[in-house]
């Protein structure tokens, strides 16, 4: 799957979730409860780091560590898409800014 394809399936899942939080709540998330919930699922991941270091081993380290990498990752896509933010364009950006200031430091 490339970016863009997993750019819209970010978006579907986003709206899929946006149609369960009118029915529950009346209202769908706004941006800021989303980030919430990326904080919530980064707490989460901070966890699953601290069992690949030993601190809290688990069966499913693996499977869980994927998981909540890609949960984080479809946050970070979902605020993107809320602000307008050409992901794709910024990462090269920041990446050649990166490799820039790594090159000043050779």
């Amino acid at each position: 799957m490339d970016f863009e394809q997993m750019r819209e399936r970010a978006r579907a899942i986003r709206a899929r979730y946006a149609q369960v939080e009118a029915d529950a709540y009346g209202r769908s998330w706004t941006t800021e409860e989303v980030m919430l919930g990326f904080l919530g699922d980064v707490g989460d991941l901070a966890k699953l780091v601290q069992g690949k270091a030993g601190v809290r081993p688990r069966e499913d380290l693996d499977e869980a560590l994927a998981h909540e990498l890609a949960d984080c990752l479809w946050c970070v896509m979902t605020l993107a898409d809320a602000y307008d933010v050409d992901l794709a364009a910024a990462f090269t950006s920041t990446m050649d800014e990166l490799d820039a200031a790594l090159a000043a430091e050779d």
